[in-house]
């Protein structure tokens, strides 16, 4: 997956477009907006969102970049956290969906984020990391582009486990369902291995089921499972004494 996640300055990335968490007036603000405008140039980046004039809570505008080593600015202004009742996590996965869509219209192949919404908006930095990684993750699905989630504090970036869990359980709820999956076991590991469509699949993949012993059988995998996906697939690891770099 072209996702990474980096401690570093947004404004010093290196990309063809880095994205602004706005306001709905495109005026320049404090926390990321306002690094971004100073880093930019104010008069220039002013000037050029006063001809766009205003944005959409949710909705996404693009500026050049200036004096910033991106080539573009993509302006997104996110929700602000009233309890979470009001659409908030709708209206933050919709910034990141139109920031992308804006970006490939644009033909960038590189793009960097800040974690949108949980500055002075309020948005609780968990959840806004997680409506993150999904939003992009099923961008990536279909797109090719290498896209940087920029965080500074060690709150955002020491959420290692939770980012883990969030990535295996979107894994759990989108790309397990578009694939067929057989489990055979061996004497190390549990190799996962696609079942390719065919006219015959049907009665291979009986075939195939009903030469597993019982005990190995994917229905009685499931069925006695106690934990979840995530949390199996995380056990297991550290079994294997692995890190998550490594896996």
């Amino acid at each position: 997956m072209p996702l990474e996640i980096v401690r570093h300055d947004l404004t010093k990335m290196k990309v063809d477009a880095i994205v602004n968490a706005a306001n709905t007036e495109l005026k320049m603000g404090g926390g990321v907006c306002g690094a971004i405008f100073r880093a930019a140039g104010v008069n220039e980046l002013t000037e050029a969102c006063n001809e766009i004039g205003e944005c959409a809570v949710g909705q996404a505008v693009i500026t050049e970049g200036f004096h910033l080593s991106a080539k573009y600015i993509i302006h997104t202004p996110g929700p602000i956290w009233k309890g979470g009742s009001h659409q908030e996590a709708e209206l933050l996965k919709n910034s990141y969906e139109h920031s992308l869509k804006l970006a490939k219209k644009n033909k960038c192949e590189t793009i960097a984020f800040p974690l949108i919404s949980t500055g002075i908006y309020g948005f609780p930095k968990e959840e806004a990391l997680q409506i993150a990684i999904s939003s992009i993750s099923q961008f990536l699905l279909h797109h090719d582009m290498l896209v940087y989630l920029v965080v500074f504090d060690h709150t955002s970036f020491g959420l290692s486990q939770k980012l883990l869990s969030s990535i295996y359980e979107y894994i759990d709820e989108h790309y397990v369902e578009e694939v067929e999956l057989m489990f055979h076991p061996r004497p190390d590991r549990w190799i996962l291995e696609e079942i390719q469509e065919s006219e015959a699949q049907p009665e291979n993949l009986h075939e195939k089921q009903s030469d597993l012993p019982i005990e190995n059988s994917l229905a009685h995998l499931v069925e006695e499972l106690d934990e979840s996906f995530s949390e199996r697939l995380l056990r297991l690891i550290d079994e294997r004494g692995m890190t998550d770099v490594e896996t």
